[in-house]
Protein backbone atom coordinates (compact mmCIF):
# COMPACT_ATOMS: atom_id res chain seq x y z
CA UNK A 1 0.00 0.00 0.00
CA UNK A 2 1.03 3.59 -0.53
CA UNK A 3 3.48 4.91 2.00
CA UNK A 4 4.78 1.52 3.03
CA UNK A 5 6.96 0.87 0.04
CA UNK A 6 9.63 3.31 1.07
CA UNK A 7 13.23 2.58 2.06
CA UNK A 8 13.22 5.01 4.99
CA UNK A 9 11.03 4.55 8.05
CA UNK A 10 10.69 6.11 11.48
CA UNK A 11 13.77 5.47 13.63
CA UNK A 12 12.66 3.47 16.69
CA UNK A 13 14.53 5.09 19.62
CA UNK A 14 14.28 8.60 18.32
CA UNK A 15 15.43 11.60 20.36
CA UNK A 16 15.53 14.93 18.51
CA UNK A 17 17.75 16.50 21.17
CA UNK A 18 20.31 13.69 21.08
CA UNK A 19 20.39 13.90 17.26
CA UNK A 20 20.59 17.70 17.19
CA UNK A 21 23.55 17.60 19.56
CA UNK A 22 25.33 14.91 17.57
CA UNK A 23 24.80 16.89 14.36
CA UNK A 24 26.06 20.08 15.99
CA UNK A 25 29.22 18.24 17.12
CA UNK A 26 29.69 16.75 13.66
CA UNK A 27 29.52 20.22 12.11
CA UNK A 28 31.43 22.15 14.78
CA UNK A 29 34.35 19.77 15.16
CA UNK A 30 37.68 20.22 13.44
CA UNK A 31 36.75 19.01 9.97
CA UNK A 32 33.19 17.87 9.49
CA UNK A 33 32.19 14.36 10.57
CA UNK A 34 30.29 13.54 7.37
CA UNK A 35 29.74 9.92 8.35
CA UNK A 36 27.85 10.98 11.47
CA UNK A 37 25.70 13.46 9.50
CA UNK A 38 24.90 10.83 6.89
CA UNK A 39 24.01 8.12 9.38
CA UNK A 40 21.61 10.39 11.29
CA UNK A 41 19.90 12.10 8.36
CA UNK A 42 19.40 8.97 6.24
CA UNK A 43 18.09 6.85 9.12
CA UNK A 44 15.32 9.19 10.27
CA UNK A 45 11.99 9.74 8.53
CA UNK A 46 11.26 13.22 7.17
CA UNK A 47 8.85 13.89 10.04
CA UNK A 48 11.64 13.04 12.48
CA UNK A 49 14.15 15.18 10.56
CA UNK A 50 11.74 18.13 10.90
CA UNK A 51 11.78 17.64 14.69
CA UNK A 52 15.59 17.64 14.64
CA UNK A 53 15.49 20.91 12.66
CA UNK A 54 13.19 22.47 15.30
CA UNK A 55 15.35 21.20 18.15
CA UNK A 56 18.54 22.43 16.46
CA UNK A 57 17.07 25.91 16.02
CA UNK A 58 15.90 25.99 19.65
CA UNK A 59 19.21 24.76 21.07
CA UNK A 60 21.68 26.67 18.88
CA UNK A 61 19.69 29.57 17.41
CA UNK A 62 20.71 28.44 13.94
CA UNK A 63 18.89 26.98 10.94
CA UNK A 64 20.26 23.47 10.38
CA UNK A 65 20.05 23.92 6.61
CA UNK A 66 22.20 27.06 6.81
CA UNK A 67 24.84 25.26 8.86
CA UNK A 68 24.83 22.38 6.38
CA UNK A 69 25.18 24.83 3.48
CA UNK A 70 28.04 26.58 5.24
CA UNK A 71 29.88 23.36 5.91
CA UNK A 72 29.28 21.10 2.93
CA UNK A 73 29.50 21.66 -0.80
CA UNK A 74 28.39 20.47 -4.21
CA UNK A 75 25.92 17.68 -4.85
CA UNK A 76 26.43 16.28 -1.35
CA UNK A 77 25.35 19.61 0.16
CA UNK A 78 22.24 19.77 -2.07
CA UNK A 79 21.26 16.25 -1.07
CA UNK A 80 21.72 16.83 2.67
CA UNK A 81 19.75 20.08 2.52
CA UNK A 82 16.99 18.23 0.60
CA UNK A 83 16.80 15.69 3.42
CA UNK A 84 16.08 18.35 6.05
CA UNK A 85 13.51 20.19 3.91
CA UNK A 86 9.77 19.47 4.41
CA UNK A 87 8.48 17.52 1.36
CA UNK A 88 6.05 20.21 0.14
CA UNK A 89 8.71 22.92 0.43
CA UNK A 90 11.22 20.68 -1.35
CA UNK A 91 8.80 20.17 -4.26
CA UNK A 92 8.00 23.89 -4.36
CA UNK A 93 11.71 24.67 -4.62
CA UNK A 94 12.19 22.08 -7.34
CA UNK A 95 9.31 23.61 -9.31
CA UNK A 96 10.78 27.10 -8.90
CA UNK A 97 14.19 25.84 -10.06
CA UNK A 98 12.54 24.27 -13.09
CA UNK A 99 11.16 27.65 -14.11
CA UNK A 100 14.11 29.88 -13.23
CA UNK A 101 16.54 31.52 -15.59
CA UNK A 102 16.75 30.94 -19.30
CA UNK A 103 14.64 28.06 -20.54
CA UNK A 104 12.21 25.96 -18.59
CA UNK A 105 12.94 22.41 -17.44
CA UNK A 106 9.70 20.92 -18.79
CA UNK A 107 10.72 17.38 -17.84
CA UNK A 108 10.99 18.28 -14.17
CA UNK A 109 7.68 20.19 -14.19
CA UNK A 110 6.00 17.23 -15.85
CA UNK A 111 7.49 14.68 -13.48
CA UNK A 112 6.51 16.52 -10.30
CA UNK A 113 3.01 17.46 -11.42
CA UNK A 114 2.12 14.01 -12.75
CA UNK A 115 3.36 12.00 -9.75
CA UNK A 116 1.99 14.01 -6.82
CA UNK A 117 -1.46 13.38 -5.35
CA UNK A 118 -4.10 16.13 -5.19
CA UNK A 119 -3.43 16.54 -1.51
CA UNK A 120 0.30 16.86 -2.09
CA UNK A 121 -0.35 19.43 -4.84
CA UNK A 122 -2.43 21.56 -2.50
CA UNK A 123 0.36 21.47 0.11
CA UNK A 124 2.98 22.26 -2.55
CA UNK A 125 0.97 25.26 -3.80
CA UNK A 126 0.69 26.56 -0.26
CA UNK A 127 4.41 26.08 0.37
CA UNK A 128 5.19 27.77 -2.95
CA UNK A 129 3.22 30.85 -1.99
CA UNK A 130 4.76 30.94 1.49
CA UNK A 131 8.32 30.72 0.17
CA UNK A 132 8.05 32.89 -2.98
CA UNK A 133 5.07 35.19 -2.26
CA UNK A 134 3.81 34.29 -5.73
CA UNK A 135 1.29 31.70 -6.76
CA UNK A 136 2.53 28.56 -8.46
CA UNK A 137 -0.16 29.06 -11.11
CA UNK A 138 1.12 32.54 -11.98
CA UNK A 139 4.67 31.27 -12.45
CA UNK A 140 3.52 28.33 -14.56
CA UNK A 141 1.42 30.73 -16.65
CA UNK A 142 4.31 33.05 -17.34
CA UNK A 143 6.83 30.27 -18.08
CA UNK A 144 4.80 27.94 -20.30
CA UNK A 145 2.20 28.25 -23.05
CA UNK A 146 -0.61 26.65 -25.01
CA UNK A 147 -2.13 23.28 -24.17
CA UNK A 148 0.93 22.35 -22.11
CA UNK A 149 0.26 25.36 -19.86
CA UNK A 150 -3.45 24.52 -19.57
CA UNK A 151 -2.72 20.95 -18.52
CA UNK A 152 -0.03 21.97 -16.02
CA UNK A 153 -2.39 24.50 -14.45
CA UNK A 154 -5.12 21.87 -14.17
CA UNK A 155 -2.68 19.50 -12.42
CA UNK A 156 -1.29 22.26 -10.19
CA UNK A 157 -4.83 22.95 -9.00
CA UNK A 158 -4.86 19.58 -7.27
CA UNK A 159 -8.35 18.71 -8.46
CA UNK A 160 -7.69 15.16 -9.63
CA UNK A 161 -10.22 12.76 -8.15
CA UNK A 162 -8.51 10.65 -5.49
CA UNK A 163 -11.24 8.09 -4.83
CA UNK A 164 -10.50 4.43 -5.54
CA UNK A 165 -14.03 3.73 -6.73
CA UNK A 166 -14.34 3.21 -10.47
CA UNK A 167 -17.37 4.01 -12.60
CA UNK A 168 -17.65 1.73 -15.60
CA UNK A 169 -20.29 3.86 -17.30
CA UNK A 170 -18.09 6.96 -17.01
CA UNK A 171 -15.08 5.04 -18.34
CA UNK A 172 -17.04 4.07 -21.48
CA UNK A 173 -18.28 7.64 -21.86
CA UNK A 174 -14.81 9.19 -21.42
CA UNK A 175 -13.24 6.66 -23.80
CA UNK A 176 -15.82 7.65 -26.39
CA UNK A 177 -15.10 11.36 -25.83
CA UNK A 178 -11.35 10.76 -26.23
CA UNK A 179 -11.93 8.77 -29.39
CA UNK A 180 -14.14 11.50 -30.85
CA UNK A 181 -11.67 14.19 -29.76
CA UNK A 182 -8.72 12.54 -31.49
CA UNK A 183 -8.79 9.58 -33.83
CA UNK A 184 -12.30 10.22 -35.03
CA UNK A 185 -12.12 13.81 -36.24
CA UNK A 186 -10.18 16.27 -38.34
CA UNK A 187 -7.92 18.13 -35.94
CA UNK A 188 -7.77 17.23 -32.28
CA UNK A 189 -9.83 18.60 -29.42
CA UNK A 190 -6.94 18.99 -26.94
CA UNK A 191 -9.13 20.31 -24.13
CA UNK A 192 -10.98 17.02 -23.87
CA UNK A 193 -7.68 15.17 -23.40
CA UNK A 194 -6.62 17.62 -20.70
CA UNK A 195 -9.93 17.45 -18.88
CA UNK A 196 -10.11 13.68 -18.69
CA UNK A 197 -6.43 12.88 -18.17
CA UNK A 198 -5.84 15.61 -15.58
CA UNK A 199 -9.01 15.25 -13.50
CA UNK A 200 -10.01 11.57 -13.34
CA UNK A 201 -8.52 9.24 -10.75
CA UNK A 202 -5.75 6.83 -11.77
CA UNK A 203 -7.91 3.69 -11.28
CA UNK A 204 -10.67 5.35 -13.31
CA UNK A 205 -8.24 6.21 -16.12
CA UNK A 206 -6.89 2.66 -16.16
CA UNK A 207 -10.38 1.41 -16.96
CA UNK A 208 -10.95 4.25 -19.46
CA UNK A 209 -7.80 3.25 -21.38
CA UNK A 210 -9.04 -0.34 -21.55
CA UNK A 211 -12.37 0.88 -22.93
CA UNK A 212 -10.52 3.13 -25.34
CA UNK A 213 -8.72 0.14 -26.79
CA UNK A 214 -12.02 -1.67 -27.24
CA UNK A 215 -13.54 1.25 -29.15
CA UNK A 216 -10.57 2.32 -31.27
CA UNK A 217 -8.53 -0.90 -31.54
CA UNK A 218 -5.57 1.28 -30.57
CA UNK A 219 -3.63 1.90 -27.41
CA UNK A 220 -4.14 5.39 -25.98
CA UNK A 221 -0.35 5.91 -26.15
CA UNK A 222 -0.36 5.43 -29.92
CA UNK A 223 -3.27 7.83 -30.31
CA UNK A 224 -1.58 10.50 -28.21
CA UNK A 225 1.63 10.10 -30.22
CA UNK A 226 -0.29 10.32 -33.47
CA UNK A 227 -2.53 13.25 -32.53
CA UNK A 228 -0.47 15.52 -30.29
CA UNK A 229 3.03 16.95 -30.13
CA UNK A 230 5.67 18.72 -28.08
CA UNK A 231 5.62 19.17 -24.32
CA UNK A 232 1.87 18.63 -24.21
CA UNK A 233 2.28 15.20 -25.78
CA UNK A 234 5.10 14.38 -23.32
CA UNK A 235 2.92 15.41 -20.40
CA UNK A 236 -0.04 13.25 -21.44
CA UNK A 237 2.24 10.29 -22.11
CA UNK A 238 3.69 10.77 -18.63
CA UNK A 239 0.19 10.67 -17.15
CA UNK A 240 -0.62 7.44 -19.01
CA UNK A 241 2.67 5.92 -17.86
CA UNK A 242 1.95 6.92 -14.23
CA UNK A 243 -1.61 5.60 -14.39
CA UNK A 244 -0.28 2.24 -15.50
CA UNK A 245 2.79 2.14 -13.26
CA UNK A 246 4.16 5.17 -11.40
CA UNK A 247 7.24 3.35 -10.04
CA UNK A 248 8.15 2.25 -13.58
CA UNK A 249 7.79 5.84 -14.80
CA UNK A 250 10.14 7.06 -12.05
CA UNK A 251 12.57 4.18 -12.64
CA UNK A 252 12.81 5.33 -16.25
CA UNK A 253 13.56 8.90 -15.11
CA UNK A 254 16.28 7.63 -12.79
CA UNK A 255 17.74 5.50 -15.56
CA UNK A 256 17.92 8.54 -17.82
CA UNK A 257 19.50 10.61 -15.02
CA UNK A 258 22.19 7.98 -14.47
CA UNK A 259 23.16 6.97 -17.96
CA UNK A 260 25.43 8.51 -20.54
CA UNK A 261 27.79 11.41 -20.03
CA UNK A 262 27.32 13.27 -16.79
CA UNK A 263 24.78 12.59 -14.09
CA UNK A 264 21.57 14.60 -13.80
CA UNK A 265 21.84 15.22 -10.04
CA UNK A 266 18.83 17.53 -10.04
CA UNK A 267 16.56 14.61 -11.05
CA UNK A 268 18.47 11.99 -9.08
CA UNK A 269 18.25 13.90 -5.79
CA UNK A 270 14.60 14.78 -6.31
CA UNK A 271 13.37 11.26 -6.99
CA UNK A 272 15.53 9.57 -4.35
CA UNK A 273 14.50 12.02 -1.61
CA UNK A 274 10.85 12.53 -2.55
CA UNK A 275 10.06 8.83 -3.04
CA UNK A 276 12.16 7.47 -0.14
CA UNK A 277 9.09 7.07 2.08
CA UNK A 278 6.55 6.32 -0.64
CA UNK A 279 7.56 3.76 -3.26
CA UNK A 280 11.34 3.60 -3.65
CA UNK A 281 11.27 -0.18 -3.08
CA UNK A 282 8.89 -0.54 -6.04
CA UNK A 283 11.01 1.83 -8.13
CA UNK A 284 14.03 -0.41 -7.39
CA UNK A 285 12.09 -3.50 -8.52
CA UNK A 286 11.03 -1.80 -11.77
CA UNK A 287 14.54 -0.52 -12.40
CA UNK A 288 16.03 -4.01 -12.13
CA UNK A 289 13.22 -5.50 -14.22
CA UNK A 290 13.60 -3.01 -17.08
CA UNK A 291 17.36 -2.50 -17.20
CA UNK A 292 18.79 -5.78 -15.95
CA UNK A 293 20.92 -4.23 -13.22
CA UNK A 294 20.08 -2.67 -9.88
CA UNK A 295 19.51 1.00 -9.08
CA UNK A 296 22.11 0.52 -6.34
CA UNK A 297 24.78 -0.54 -8.84
CA UNK A 298 23.84 2.29 -11.20
CA UNK A 299 24.31 4.86 -8.43
CA UNK A 300 27.55 3.18 -7.37
CA UNK A 301 29.09 3.34 -10.81
CA UNK A 302 27.92 6.89 -11.50
CA UNK A 303 28.58 8.85 -8.31
CA UNK A 304 31.34 9.11 -5.73
CA UNK A 305 32.39 10.20 -2.25
CA UNK A 306 29.96 11.23 0.46
CA UNK A 307 27.36 11.96 -2.19
CA UNK A 308 27.47 8.33 -3.31
CA UNK A 309 27.40 7.02 0.28
CA UNK A 310 24.29 9.08 1.06
CA UNK A 311 22.43 8.04 -2.09
CA UNK A 312 23.21 4.39 -1.45
CA UNK A 313 21.87 4.70 2.12
CA UNK A 314 18.65 6.24 0.79
CA UNK A 315 18.46 3.52 -1.87
CA UNK A 316 18.51 1.09 1.02
CA UNK A 317 20.01 -1.98 -0.63
CA UNK A 318 21.05 -3.82 -3.71
CA UNK A 319 18.66 -5.95 -5.78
Amino acid sequence: SVGHRGTIRDYPDFSPSVDAEAIRKAIRGIGTDEKMLISILTERSNAQRQLIVKEYQAAYGKELKDDLKGDLSGHFEHLMVALVTPPAVFDAKQLKKSMKGAGTNEDALTEILTTRTSRQMKEISQAYYTVYKKSLGDDISSETSGDFRKALLTLADGRRDESLKVDEHLAKKDAQILYKAGENRWGTDEDKFTEILCLRSFPQLKLTFDEYRNISQKDIVDSIKGELSGHFEDLLLAIVHCVRNTPAFLAERLHRALKGAGTDEFTLNRIMVSRSEIDLLDIRIEFKKHYGYSLYSAIKSDTSGDYEITLLKICGGDD
